[in-house]
């Protein structure tokens, strides 16, 4: 502590400006309590006055040493998912998964409050949530995620704001909740479009003042969180709907990344494939990794309802069931190998309709009727004969969509 260039706690301070890792004990002869007090202040590990106990100096090392290595353990696991989230792990050759990629890039080189993932089911949406926190700003924070819909409405406010002993029924201690957990780090809110109006004016206030309230609880706690939203839903048409608050929306939506189906990245599936048997070649002990053209067919012919996700769930079934080195087609249980039109599409005998929420019974009835207005070249009559509907029916429906037979 009396030395002639410094002390042991300016160049504890300076390590820790310097974000070097470790433990520190200090032993001095020269200790004072308010010494003491900035040691423990700075991150040290104890601070023990001259003379010490040797028992006492073994046990206060030992406790220090498992400390650094739990230490080092988290940063080897951090350093690993750093790189096995980059962006370079959304894979696929073809141009919308290159664009994805860039997308990713640009994400994660700036510090984003907050960000919309949209997509459909399966196309990664939690894959993107991963890369943009491992690759981006707060990588060195914790990451936190919940599936909103995987929770009972009543409970999900509980888990997100924490609750403090005795706040309701069955709360006998206190509960941290995820934002809180998440303080410093990224916090992935997985299908944001099934949570309650009431709820989502808690959210907004909890990002906008950057602090949350627990259940039951009398102050703020202060935090600093990047939050991550997704939904297979189009949250714009649930906001004009009135399902989704507008100005939750316009908070989250700083940038909105969307993430095209598999069936708009037919190129990629060889790498996936590829990646995939190999994974679960690795974990069943098998060997499988001939691939036939009647295979590859029937997979670009398959229209991919359940995107990637689908596509891995395959790949597994074939490989556990593998009975050599070739990829059994017999496994795949794809299906009628029909490719749907998307949606919106239609190909003048069929139209496909969403049923992820995107769409409202009344836009389900107005989108069928254009098409079939369109398919009679705007004849009312004809229209409503292709709808077995009667004339004055398919005209009442005209005046309440303002549709113009045209």
């Amino acid at each position: 502590m009396s030395l002639p260039d410094g002390n042991a706690l300016d160049l504890l301070e300076s390590a820790r400006r310097d974000a070097r890792g470790g433990e520190w004990i200090l032993l001095t002869g020269y200790g004072t309590v308010p010494d003491s007090v900035r040691a423990l202040r700075l991150g040290a590990y104890d601070f023990l006055e001259k003379p010490c106990a040797t028992e006492r100096l073994d046990l206060v090392v030992a406790g220090a040493a498992r400390s650094s290595r739990a230490q080092r353990r988290l940063r080897d696991q951090a350093a690993e998912q750093n790189r096995r989230y980059s962006p370079d792990s959304f894979v696929g050759p073809s141009a919308a998964s290159a664009q994805v990629r860039e997308l990713l890039r640009k994400l994660a080189g700036v510090p984003l409050s907050a960000l919309v993932i949209g997509g459909e089911t399966g196309t990664g949406k939690g894959l993107a949530a991963r890369i943009l926190h491992y690759s981006g700003w707060r990588r060195g924070g914790p990451l936190v995620e919940v599936n909103c819909a995987a929770l009972p409405q009543e409970l999900l406010e509980s888990e997100i704001f924490g609750h403090e002993a005795g706040a309701f029924t069955g709360a006998k201690a206190r509960h941290r909740g995820l934002i809180e957990q998440a303080q410093g780090g990224t916090l992935f809110l997985d299908e944001i479009g099934e949570i309650s109006l009431g709820l989502q004016a808690k959210l907004l206030r909890a990002i906008e003042d950057r602090c949350v309230r627990r259940l039951g609880g009398e102050r703020e706690i202060e935090v600093d969180v990047q939050i991550l939203a997704a939904s297979n839903r189009d949250l714009a048409a649930a906001v004009r709907q009135g399902s989704f608050r507008e100005d939750l929306y316009h908070r989250l939506c700083v940038f909105r990344l969307d993430l095209p189906p598999l069936r708009q990245r037919l190129d990629d599936l060889e790498e996936l494939v590829t990646l995939f048997m190999a994974e679960y070649s690795g974990k069943a002990g098998k060997h499988v990794r001939v691939v036939s053209h009647e295979v590859w067919a029937a997979l670009r012919a398959h229209p991919w309802p359940g995107n990637v996700r689908e596509l891995r769930n395959a790949v597994e079934r074939c490989v556990l069931f593998a009975e050599d080195e070739r990829f059994p087609i017999q496994w795949l249980q794809l299906g009628e190998a029909r490719r749907p039109l998307p949606p919106g599409a239609w190909d003048g005998e069929a139209v496909q309709i969403p049923l992820d929420g995107s769409m409202s019974l009344n836009d389900v009835e107005k989108y069928v009727l254009e098409r079939a207005l369109e398919r009679a070249s705007g004849n009312v009559s004809a229209a409503a004969r292709s709808l077995g509907i009667s004339r004055q029916t398919l005209r009442y429906r005209i005046q309440k969509y303002r549709l113009d037979p045209r």
